[in-house]
C-alpha cells in the first residue's frame, strides 16, 4: 500500500505470512513447492528480467530471508495450525518409547498420558491434537511394540538346605540309643517286639502327619490337637500289638511291652516335632544320645550311664513335646471347624506301613544300608522341593502342553538320577550291592513326591504289592529268596515312574 505517489519503498506496508514450521527430517528430501504468493521471493530481491547474465553459471533460486532478517517494514503475520505438530509429538514418542512400546492397546498410553499430567489444553496447544485418545492412539501407532519379559519372580520352592539335611540326621539320631544299651539287653529276645512297634509307628505316624497337615490349614489349635490325641492312640496301638510277639512268661511280656512303650512314645513325640517344624528342638533333646555314643570308642561309659543316657534324651524329647503342644493349644480356636475325614489320610498310612516292610526285609540282610537310607532321606526332600521349583521354572518357559510334559519329564529324571547318584555308593560301600537299594530308594522317592501333590492311592497300592509279594516269599522261603525284594522294587519304581510322568506332566499340579 503506497502512502505517497512516488514515495520511497520504506514508506511502504509489507505484508508476509510467517515461514512453516520445519518438515519432519523423514520429509526435507523432497521439500514441497511454495503454495502461496507471499512464500515466494519478494519482487526487489528478484534480478531485472532485461538485466544480461553476469556468468555462465546456471541461475540460483533466491534464497528465502529467514524470519528474523525482515525489516522493520514487514508484518508476519502467522496463520493458525491446521493438524498436529509431528515434530512435539515425536519428542514425546522418544520421551515415553520404553513405556509405550509394551503397552497392548492405546488405552493404556492413555493412562499412561494421564499419569504423566498432560491436560487437554496442553495436548491441544503443543502437540495439535483435539483430545488425549487422539494423541495416545498417535503414540502408540508411532512406538514399535516391544514385549518385555517379566522379572522373574522369587521361587516359592526354595528348599531350607539345612533343615532338609537336618531331617535326615535327625531320622538316624535314635539308632544311637541301641548302640548305648546294645550290652544291657538281649537282642534276639525283644528284636521282634522292637520290629512289630516300629512298623506300626512308622505307618500311624505318616497317616497323622498327613491329617496334621490338613488340620494345619485351619489353625494351629486344630494341628496341635489332632497330634496330641493321634500321638498318644499311635502310642498305645502300637505297644499292644508289640506285645503279641513276645510270649512267653509274664515278666517277657512285661519288659517287652516297656520296651516297646518307651520305643513308640519316642517315635510319637518326634513325629509331634517334625510336623510342627521344631527340629532344632529334637536335636536339642537328643545331645545326650550324641554325647554318649562319641564318647564310646574312647571310654566305657557302665551300665549307669548307657541306661541314663537314652532315658535322659526319652524324657527331654517328651517335655519338648509337650511344651510345643501346650503353646499350640493356647491358640485361639479357628472360625472354621470343618474336620476332614480319616478316610483321606488312609492311603498314606498304608504307604508307610508297605515303606516299612520293604526297609525291614533291606534290613535283615544289610542293617547298615538302612541307615544309609535313612540318613538320605534329608537329600530326598531337599530334592522334592527342587522338583517343584523346577516345574513351576519349566511352566514358565514352555508355550504347548507337548513341551511342558517334555520339560517335566526331564526335571523328573534329573532329580531322580541326582538322588540316585547318592544311594548307589551308599549301597555298594554297605555290601547291599548297586542294584537293591538304588531300586527300593527310587520306588520310595517317587512314591513321596506323588503324595506331596496329593496322588496317595497309586503309591500305596504299588508299594503295598511288592511289600506283600516280598513279604510271603521270605516268610515262606520261596525262590527267589533274597532276589525277591529288587525284582517286587524294580517294577514298582517304573509305575510310580509312569504314573508321575503321567499326572505331573501337566499344568494344572503345578499352577
Amino acid at each position: 500500500m503506497s502512502l505517497e505517489p512516488g514515495g520511497a519503498e520504506r514508506d511502504t506496508l509489507a505484508l508476509r505470512l510467517a515461514e512453516p514450521r520445519p518438515p519432519r527430517p523423514q520429509d526435507r528430501t523432497n521439500p514441497p513447492r511454495p503454495s502461496h504468493p507471499q512464500d515466494r521471493p519478494h519482487p526487489q530481491e528478484s534480478p531485472h528480467p532485461q538485466d544480461p547474465p553476469q556468468s555462465q553459471d546456471p541461475p540460483r533460486p533466491p534464497r528465502r530471508r529467514p524470519r528474523w532478517a525482515l525489516d522493520e517494514t514487514t508484518l508476519a503475520i502467522r496463520l493458525p495450525r491446521t493438524g498436529p505438530d509431528e515434530e512435539a509429538v515425536s519428542e514425546l514418542a522418544a520421551e515415553l518409547a520404553d513405556r509405550i512400546g509394551p503397552a497392548v492397546h492405546p488405552y493404556e498410553v492413555a493412562a499412561l498420558l494421564e499419569a504423566e499430567g498432560l491436560s487437554a489444553s496442553v495436548i491441544r496447544e503443543r502437540y495439535g491434537h483435539p483430545n488425549l485418545f487422539s494423541l495416545a492412539s498417535a503414540l502408540y501407532a508411532r512406538v514399535p511394540r516391544t514385549f518385555p519379559e517379566p522379572p522373574a519372580a522369587p521361587d516359592p520352592w526354595r528348599p531350607d538346605t539345612v533343615r532338609c539335611l537336618l531331617r535326615g540326621v535327625l531320622f538316624a539320631l535314635p539308632a544311637l540309643a541301641y548302640l548305648l544299651i546294645a550290652p544291657l539287653w538281649r537282642v534276639d529276645r525283644h528284636a521282634p517286639v522292637l520290629i512289630v512297634a516300629g512298623v506300626v509307628s512308622w505307618a500311624w505316624g505318616q497317616a497323622l502327619g498327613h491329617r496334621a497337615h490338613l488340620r494345619l490349614v485351619a489353625g494351629r489349635r486344630e494341628a496341635c490337637g489332632t497330634l496330641l490325641t493321634g500321638s498318644l492312640t499311635g502310642t498305645a496301638v502300637a505297644t499292644g500289638l508289640a506285645v503279641l510277639p513276645a510270649g512267653g512268661d509274664p515278666g517277657t511280656v512285661a519288659a517287652g511291652a516297656a520296651v516297646a512303650a518307651v520305643q513308640s512314645l519316642y517315635l510319637a513325640a518326634a513325629g509331634v516335632l517334625l510336623v510342627l517344624a521344631r527340629e532344632r528342638l529334637l536335636l536339642a533333646a537328643l545331645s545326650p544320645l550324641i554325647a554318649g555314643a562319641a564318647t564310646l570308642p574312647w571310654w566305657e561309659p557302665g551300665p549307669v550311664v548307657r541306661a541314663g543316657l537314652p532315658l535322659l534324651a526319652l524324657l527331654a524329647t517328651l517335655a519338648v513335646t509337650a511344651r510345643v503342644l501346650w503353646a499350640g493349644l493356647a491358640v485361639p480356636a479357628a472360625a472354621d471347624g470343618s474336620v476332614p475325614p480319616l478316610r483321606a489320610s488312609l492311603p498314606y498310612g498304608l504307604f508307610g506301613l508297605a515303606a516299612a516292610v520293604l526297609v525291614l526285609l533291606e534290613g535283615r540282610r544289610h542293617p547298615y544300608a538302612v541307615i544309609a537310607l535313612t540318613l538320605s532321606m534329608g537329600p530326598a526332600e531337599w530334592l522334592l522341593y527342587r522338583y517343584r521349583g523346577w516345574s513351576v521354572a519349566a511352566l514358565r518357559a514352555s508355550a504347548t502342553p507337548g513341551g511342558f510334559l517334555l520339560r517335566s519329564a526331564g526335571v523328573l529324571g534329573l532329580c531322580l538320577s541326582a538322588y540316585l547318584l547318592l544311594v548307589v555308593p551308599a549301597g555298594l560301600l554297605t555290601g547291599a550291592g548297586p542294584v537293591t537299594l538304588p531300586l527300593l530308594a527310587a520306588a520310595l522317592w517317587t512314591a513321596l513326591l506323588l503324595q506331596a501333590f496329593g496322588v496317595a492311592w497309586p503309591p500305596a497300592a504299588l508299594c503295598l504289592a511288592a511289600a506283600a509279594t516280598a513279604g510271603a516269599v521270605t516268610w515262606l522261603d520261596l525262590p527267589p529268596g533274597p532276589a525277591v525284594l529288587p525284582l517286587a522294587c524294580g517294577p514298582v519304581a517304573l509305575g510310580l515312574a509312569a504314573c508321575a510322568i503321567r499326572l505331573l506332566g501337566r499344568p494344572s499340579p503345578h499352577a
